[in-house]
């Protein structure tokens, strides 16, 4: 019986991390387990349609970014804004310590232009695939991603 009792319990553990942490849309926002770092990914105060951040800008950028700028503004810039600096209430800025690339690696853009991806770190819901766009031009995009993060002091150790 005993035995019993803590088969039971631990299915129900189970049940409540799963609600928790691995059930995308079901458990409270607030609820997910992000890391404290984490928490500068809940925004208030910005206007809706606003930039969420404003980065500067590099003074040149290499001829690669320079075509990932030009495919990033035809695929990508009305929800994640000019210069990657998000749009309040359509995308997150990729221009924030959540994408340094020692936590989201290039393949992980890669991944989330030809599969999408669910939403973990902000509030604006699943982002879907986005089609028309080459292997090269998301390493395009990614270079031109880097290169802003790089100017805005993300991923320099």
């Amino acid at each position: 019986m005993r035995i019993a009792g803590l088969g039971f319990a631990l299915i129900v553990l189970a049940a409540v991390g799963w609600w928790l942490f691995g059930a995308p849309g079901m458990a409270p926002q607030g609820a997910r387990g992000l890391p404290e770092e984490m928490a500068s990914a809940r925004v208030s105060g910005v206007a809706e349609g606003a930039p969420i951040v404003t980065p500067v800008l590099p003074e040149t950028i290499s001829a690669e970014a320079r075509m990932g700028q030009r495919a990033f503004e035809a695929k990508c810039v009305a929800c994640h804004g000019d210069n990657a600096a998000g749009v309040m209430g359509s995308g997150p800025p990729l221009v924030h310590k959540i994408y340094e690339p020692s936590h989201h690696a290039d393949y992980a853009f890669e991944m989330a232009v030809k599969n999408g991806v669910r939403a973990h770190h902000w509030r604006f819901g699943d982002m879907a695939p986005v089609a028309g766009l080459t292997g090269a031009d998301i390493r395009a995009i990614t270079a031109y991603v880097r290169e802003l993060q790089r100017e805005n002091g993300i991923g320099v150790n």
